[in-house]
């Protein structure tokens, strides 16, 4: 059974840091990128950052500059790490692992019936911002 697993979510104050991991496992790749989403309550979900297998590193706007995505093959793991983080970044962010294309939805993850190139996607881990 695949296995795609978040952890390192929690409560910080603003400027603070936090660094998720995900972990990868039993599938074969197929793609060439992994990456991570996240969802607010009553936003729709958007994609944060992706890796492609040889490095190349891609981010949304809002979070260039104080987000690093990054990846340990040996490990099969997957990190965020989040630097000087704002109010506006609480959400439930989700590991996207083998992925060929971008999902865009409303919802995080796609539903059971997406296509597999959208990639393995994990349970979620929750990041609150807070004062």
């Amino acid at each position: 059974e695949v296995q795609v697993v978040e952890s390192g979510g929690g409560s910080v104050q603003p400027g603070g840091s936090l660094r998720l991991s995900c972990i990868m496992s039993r599938f074969t790749w197929a793609y060439s990128e992994m990456g991570w989403y996240r969802q607010a309550p009553g936003d729709e979900c958007e994609y944060v950052a992706t890796i492609k297998t040889d490095g190349r590193t891609y981010y949304r706007d809002s979070v260039e500059g104080r987000f690093t995505i990054s990846r340990d093959v040996s490990k099969n793991t997957m990190y965020l790490q989040m630097d000087s983080l704002k109010v506006e970044d609480t959400a439930m962010y989700y590991c996207a692992a083998d992925f060929g294309r971008i999902w865009i939805g409303a919802t995080c993850p796609p539903g059971p019936g997406a296509a597999r190139d959208y990639g393995y996607w994990g349970q979620g881990t929750q990041v609150t911002v807070s004062s």
